[in-house]
């Protein structure tokens, strides 16, 4: 007689791992952040050949929701449980962001003042006040601190998240008592309920509410994440049907932002493209794409520095004016030096700082590892401690 495996065997709902869609997906947005910070210095700004590329916010929105997602899929249920070290997991989310931060924000300085030494002033002189720099580099703009505008601008999002990760123990404990559906129903009516308040009182939605308010925008987000991770680790459904679903989802968001904006609509598609790559197993990884992937935290933390450096010298050197083709080829040339500056950070500094700030032979680490993720070596583990934002 044929042994028949017991029913639940293939029905238990993957581990994430890396090298497969949700890689995937990260580089894609990453590089698609690139390009919207920089459409306006394109020979013909990208906005004017259609709106899609004046909507970035909603590429940074994504990063929110897949962060809650690839955080509560790694460390929810020991969170939950009261099974992991709240103090290894807070040190490990503070270390993978301020280091890399404070050295591109150095870079940036060092730069900017170089520049104003040799009496080359910036273009835009008022993005980069000296007065709105302490809020960005201590990390503060997204609590209604004064300043943090300028300078590298997308760092506001990294304050949100940090205050995100924060509470992510506790967020955990308190949705993980409930069904998954009524987690993902309760998520997506606080994200409503949010919106509409945000438009009544602070007169934005609250998917583009102003840096300021940065921690108000990205926690719905990041919880909306969150019961999506949820409700996939709790959850079976079939590879492929999950594939079904994300690649419709996918092609929705595509048709949809065709004809508009449909930002709520096109949030909650996010989401699902979000639970559908993690709801199929990875089961041949692949090493570029994890790569590319590990490489998305530098590409957003470097790209707007890149920006800033080759259209200043561009300028400075009269280069950014004269045929629209040479233009053009100048434009290409920066957009793709920010991917090869996003990985000269990312090998040169990054990925160096972070093996020595968690080596692998601590006995330390590898019980901290332990704790946090888990000792299963298999497929779709997850064992790596050089984590995502």
């Amino acid at each position: 007689m044929d042994r028949v495996p017991p029913a639940s065997a293939d029905r238990t709902p993957p581990r994430i791992a890396r090298g497969g869609w949700l890689d995937a997906l990260r580089f894609i947005v990453g590089a698609m952040i690139i390009l919207y910070h920089f459409r306006e210095a394109a020979p013909v700004p990208l906005g004017q050949l259609h709106p899609v590329f004046d909507r970035g916010y909603l590429l940074t929105d994504f990063f929110i929701i897949d962060s809650g997602y690839i955080l509560a899929r790694i460390y929810g249920d020991r969170l939950a449980a009261g099974q992991a070290s709240l103090r290894a997991y807070s040190r490990q989310r503070l270390l993978r962001v301020i280091p890399a931060h404070l050295a591109v924000s150095l870079i940036l300085v060092a730069i900017v003042g170089g520049a104003a030494l040799t009496g080359v002033a910036p273009s835009n002189p008022q993005w980069f006040d000296w007065s709105q720099l302490p809020a960005q580099v201590l990390l503060l703009q997204a609590y209604g601190v004064p300043g943090g505008q300028g300078w590298n601008a997308p760092t506001w999002t990294l304050s949100a998240l940090i205050g995100c990760y924060l509470l992510l123990p506790w967020i955990c404990r308190a949705l993980w008592r409930w069904p998954p559906a009524l987690v993902v129903i309760g998520a997506t009516a606080l994200l409503l309920v949010g919106n509409a308040a945000a438009i009544l009182w602070l007169g934005d939605p609250l998917y583009r509410l102003p840096l300021w308010f940065g921690i108000l925008r990205a926690l719905p987000l990041f919880l909306l994440g969150v019961a999506a991770a949820f409700y996939g680790a709790r959850i079976y459904v079939s590879p492929r049907l999950a594939g079904t679903i994300g690649f419709g989802a996918a092609l929705a968001l595509v048709a949809s932002q065709a004809f508009g904006a449909f930002s709520l609509l096109a949030l909650g598609l996010m989401t699902v493209i979000i639970w559908a790559a993690g709801a199929v197993p990875v089961r041949k990884p692949s090493r570029l794409i994890e790569h590319l992937a590990l490489m998305s935290f530098s590409m957003f933390l470097t790209n707007e520095v890149s920006r800033i450096v080759w259209f200043g010298l561009l300028e400075a050197l009269g280069q950014d004016r004269g045929a629209a083709d040479v233009r053009w080829a100048l434009w290409t040339l920066g957009f793709i030096g920010a991917f090869a500056a996003a990985a000269v950070f990312r090998y040169g500094f990054d990925r160096p700082v972070q093996r020595w700030l968690n080596p692998s032979g601590s006995t330390r680490t590898r019980r901290e590892a332990a704790i946090l993720h888990g000792s299963t070596r298999g497929p779709g583990a997850v064992v790596t401690t050089e984590q995502r934002v």
